[in-house]
């Protein structure tokens, strides 16, 4: 079976990335985090070794904001484009399965961000695996939102007119997999890191590269 990696990423710089914590970081901090966020999630997706993984990016790769920021050779590139989330997450899912992505045709997508500590090569196998008999797999997060969606089809509405950065994103994700009729798994429930209060769920390794004391996450689970 053919699982691609989707990560959605926005560059690690101050002011663009991860700017709800620049309160308790500040926006240098806040983007020293991204930027360890994003190499950890890439070397995460590539270590999982299940296929593909892309990197879809914003602003596009060819971009001055990404300049600097080294990036494995064998990552595939791709620009997040315009509209809001749902636009950009439904444009890369839809070219993915429906084989525009590359000559080779690939059989289900997990759409990932790059802010959730527990996401590890063993839970992405896992997810790619369970995905096999289903349509659709969501590992929703604590804030109501979800860290990870495994898709074998694509339908839109899925990503249109959604109260994205919600409480209520995996739960009207949740009620419509279910009017679509199709088999889903509702995984286990992950931490993600969003707000200055989600500090505290940040891993000894995340968490080095700012310098403060932390409780690893697994402590919290």
């Amino acid at each position: 079976m053919s699982t691609r990696i989707i990560v959605f990423a926005k560059a690690p710089i101050a002011g663009l990335a991860k700017t709800r914590l620049a309160g308790a970081l500040g926006f240098e901090g806040a983007a020293r985090l991204a930027r360890h966020m994003l190499v950890s999630t890439l070397d995460t997706c590539l270590t999982a070794d299940i296929g593909p993984v892309e990197l879809c990016m914003s602003p596009d790769p060819n971009a001055p904001e990404w300049a600097g920021v080294l990036l494995p050779p064998q990552l595939i590139l791709s620009s997040q484009g315009e509209g809001d989330l749902g636009q950009r997450m439904a444009r890369a899912a839809r070219c993915a399965l429906s084989g525009h992505a590359s000559s080779n045709k690939v059989q289900q997508v997990l759409l990932v961000g790059t802010d959730c500590p527990q996401l590890s090569p063993a839970l992405l196998r896992r997810a790619a695996q369970r995905l096999n008999t289903q349509d659709a797999l969501l590992h929703p997060t604590w804030d109501g939102g979800y860290a990870l969606l495994g898709l074998r089809q694509f339908n839109g509405c899925l990503f249109t007119d959604m109260p994205w950065s919600t409480p209520e994103v995996a739960a009207l994700t949740q009620a419509r997999l279910t009017q679509l009729g199709w088999r889903y798994t509702l995984a286990e429930r992950l931490q993600d890191i969003d707000e200055p209060q989600d500090l505290f769920w940040l891993t000894a390794s995340w968490a080095s590269v700012l310098h403060i004391p932390v409780m690893e996450a697994s402590h919290h689970a």
